[in-house]
């Protein structure tokens, strides 16, 4: 395979951006070889500076539910940019952005659009501690909330994937403010919770998991957080920014019939333009500025670019339920093809598998939290991956990554990215 331009350019790019790449996990250092310069996406493909044409499975890291480029969000995207790009005021479409969320979302009352899914997250419990004047929050080892300080903790992503669980530049005081606890483990929250009484302004979590790989909370263990922050006055905040509206209408949530006090989202809400918002409880919501002291702000919150795209992604979504059938046949299709490979090379490794995001683990053991997750074997995964690139199958550079299939994955597709697989673990052999 040819990847010669995207091999200059990478030695050009590293003179002057910090790594060669604007986000770590693009420098491919988890997999070894040279990352990938891509030009253009359509549908399920992309394609690269060389013109070499791959299956996405990233599909920008989430977002991209109905495929790269889809006609309708590019053509909400040309008839805004007609009026223009930014102003810095308020415009109709955020308004009717805000109004499609908390129809879709039951748990969210009210909204306020950001521009990452950092800056979601990051204001999320800035607003949790002013709602409730504590100062102490919870996440979960493994779950990545963003690269905000508090959360830099034994985080899950890019953090996990270069052996960075905590980052330099992040003080002490502001890491002794985050308390970890073990997801799918409700003793270590009861323990968290009973040795700082009256002091834990928020619990966060991916309720469903995507950055330590694919890792589904528990019922009962979901349902109990639930009943505790209840009962102990602290702020349930959902980290959807990966699964909103791409697992359900009403993401992980819905799926699993658990309402949060607040809810963070990016990626789909901008239709893959850079957006985020958080939002939920309106007496908690309320405590933002303007409307109260909790400050927050952004010369770009609401851009009228990324409102029309999300707007015609969460459209979509509303008139298009069925969409979410296709998803689940689709990736259970994949999935089904994938376990027939292992089962057929004799190979234990562990799938898993929520809707339309599912990960690979080269691991015997059950992927149920962080600890489990680093039982993978990372190395074996590098190899993986690159056997896979080589057939032009594009999966995340990354082993504590989600694959993400959309509405544009055809069975063609997908039947030639379980040839690949097969191919890939013989070739580990």
């Amino acid at each position: 395979m040819n990847i010669t331009k995207s091999k200059q350019l990478f030695e050009e790019a590293k003179k002057y951006i910090p790594g060669g790449v604007n986000s770590p996990v693009r420098a491919f250092k988890a997999v070894g070889g040279n990352p990938i310069f891509i030009e253009r996406g359509e549908g399920s493909k992309i394609y690269d500076v060389d013109g070499n044409e791959y299956i996405d499975y990233i599909g920008s890291w989430g977002p991209h539910l109905f495929g790269n480029n889809p006609p309708f969000i590019k053509q909400a995207l040309l008839s805004a940019i007609e009026k223009g790009t930014s102003f810095g005021t308020p415009t109709e479409i955020e308004v009717e952005m805000a109004k499609l969320i908390t129809e879709l979302v039951p748990s969210i009352e009210m909204v306020r659009m950001v521009n990452s899914g950092t800056e979601a997250t990051m204001s999320a419990i800035r607003a949790a501690r002013g709602f409730t004047g504590k100062d102490k929050i919870i996440k979960f080892e493994g779950c990545y909330h963003g690269h905000a300080d508090q959360f830099l903790i034994k985080a899950g992503s890019g953090a996990l994937t270069l052996g960075v669980p905590t980052s330099p530049g992040v003080t002490k005081a502001n890491a002794a403010d985050t308390l970890l606890a073990d997801y799918n483990n409700i003793d270590s929250i009861k323990k968290l919770i009973s040795a700082n009484k009256n002091n834990i302004a928020a619990v966060i979590i991916e309720p469903i998991a995507g950055n330590m790989g694919v890792v589904s909370s528990k019922k009962g263990f979901i349902t109990e957080l639930r009943e505790i922050c209840n009962e102990e006055k602290i702020v349930l905040v959902f980290d959807e920014v990966m699964t909103g509206f791409r697992l359900a209408p009403g993401g992980a949530q819905e799926i699993l019939g658990i309402a949060p006090d607040l809810t963070t989202f990016g990626k789909i809400i901008g239709g893959g333009l850079p957006v985020g918002a958080f939002g939920g409880k309106s007496e908690i919501m309320e405590m933002i500025a303007p409307a109260g002291p909790v400050y927050q702000a952004g010369t770009l919150s609401g851009n009228p670019l990324a409102m029309s795209a999300g707007y015609a992604a969460l459209s979509y979504i509303k008139a298009h339920p069925e969409i979410y059938t296709r998803l689940e046949e689709m990736s259970a299709y994949l999935e089904k093809g994938l376990r027939k490979n292992l089962e057929k090379l004799e190979k234990n490794y562990t799938l898993n598998r929520v809707g339309s995001m599912l990960s690979l683990f080269f691991t015997e053991e059950d992927v149920v939290d962080f600890k489990s997750a680093l039982t993978s074997d990372t190395v074996l995964y590098g190899k993986y991956f690159n056997r896979m690139l080589e057939q032009r199958i594009y999966l995340a550079p990354a082993q504590f990554e989600a694959v993400f299939v959309s509405t544009a994955h055809t069975y063609e597709d997908l039947d030639t990215t379980t040839q690949a697989h097969l191919n890939a673990l013989k070739a580990l052999e």
